[in-house]
């Protein structure tokens, strides 16, 4: 895969970058704008925190990212130093935040892994193989917390008014339904059959309505096949290490929220379940979003998942939510992608 100079700097040119980044802000600043809670008493608020809490939760923030710098060197066979690990993480995560959640940054870390000296198949395969992982521990963790949480993990609000159910249920179903159809196929197409995944890619774009999608069906089909033989021979040891690394990131980024949570209010270990229960519904439904790393979707279904242990803190603590765990990424990635791009493409 050979990507010129000049492209990838049209494609990573900083003048471009802040598209996505205002279009994210401007749609949380709307948001807020148009909510009457939002005042100067309440605002304020956010100094009522219990700073300890929130230390904490800033504490397993970096373990998170930690985690994902682990997992990317693990994932690698340790063929990425940990600083060449740390900057992909944080140039992924950017990249993340800056398209919708439906879209995701994988091209681009992709992109970013060939160019820290990962030839384009191994990227291509870490990649895929991060997206699968991920996936399966929402497919997974799903049914797990909905059957501890019976009753409780689905807040009694509907979010909007349609004929065909408008509830968080109805949202819940639809994501999980469209991921867990996602990671089976991927899945199918990397680990057992990578040429009959092509050839049904190929057979399906033969039809009248999708044969403009044929090239890029030839394209994919090619990819997965790459993909597939990179990872084929791979120890036991190596899957034990990247899915423990996996449940750790997301355990983190979810009890991150927990901290914040009893930053405000005090909360029972029964309660602790419940909110880290439903983050992972809320994760999976934000997962269609169609937002710049979720963008409004995020603050307005905060609200209705915690807004019940939350009460008057639920502005504040969405606040500190995506100060934590968005926020960061954008302001990180637009001072180290021009850094990179540097380094990379204008090398003397």
């Amino acid at each position: 895969m050979e990507i010129s100079k000049k492209s990838a700097f049209k494609v990573l040119n900083p003048n471009n970058i802040w598209v996505p980044i205002l279009l994210g802000l401007g749609i949380v600043f709307l948001l807020f704008y148009f909510d009457d809670n939002i005042t100067a008493d309440n605002l304020r608020l956010i100094f009522d925190a219990k700073w300890s809490s929130v230390l904490v939760a800033f504490l397993v923030l970096l373990a998170r990212d930690a985690g994902y710098a682990y997992r990317i060197r693990t994932l690698t066979n340790q063929e990425l130093s940990w600083k060449s690990s740390i900057m992909v993480i944080i140039l992924w995560e950017f990249a993340s935040a800056v398209t919708p959640s439906v879209v995701g940054g994988t091209a681009v870390a992709v992109f970013i892994l060939t160019y820290e000296g990962i030839n384009f198949g191994k990227s291509l395969a870490y990649v895929m193989l991060t997206a699968i992982l991920d996936n399966l521990f929402f497919v997974v963790a799903a049914p797990i917390v909905m059957l501890l949480t019976q009753g409780v993990i689905f807040p009694a609000v509907e979010t909007f008014d349609l004929q065909i159910g408008g509830s968080l249920q109805f949202f819940f179903f639809l994501s999980y339904g469209l991921i867990a159809i996602y990671t089976l196929v991927m899945s199918y197409g990397l680990f057992v059959k990578p040429r009959a995944f092509k050839w049904f890619l190929l057979k399906m774009t033969s039809m009248k309505w999708l044969k403009t999608w044929k090239v890029k069906a030839n394209q994919y089909g090619d990819e997965i096949i790459i993909a597939s033989s990179e990872i084929k021979g791979k120890v036991a040891q190596y899957w034990i290490k990247i899915s423990l690394a996996t449940i750790f990131i997301w355990c983190a980024r979810y009890l991150m929220l927990n901290s914040l949570v009893s930053a405000y209010t005090e909360i029972t270990i029964p309660e602790h379940m419940v909110i880290f229960s439903r983050q992972v519904i809320m994760w999976i439904v934000m997962l269609i979003s169609p937002t710049p790393g979720s963008s409004g979707t995020a603050e307005f279904f905060f609200n209705q998942f915690f807004n019940e242990y939350l009460g008057s803190y639920t502005f504040v603590s969405s606040i500190f939510w995506r100060l934590m765990s968005y926020y960061p990424y954008l302001l990180l990635g637009a001072i180290f992608l021009p850094r990179w791009v540097r380094s990379k493409f204008f090398k003397k």
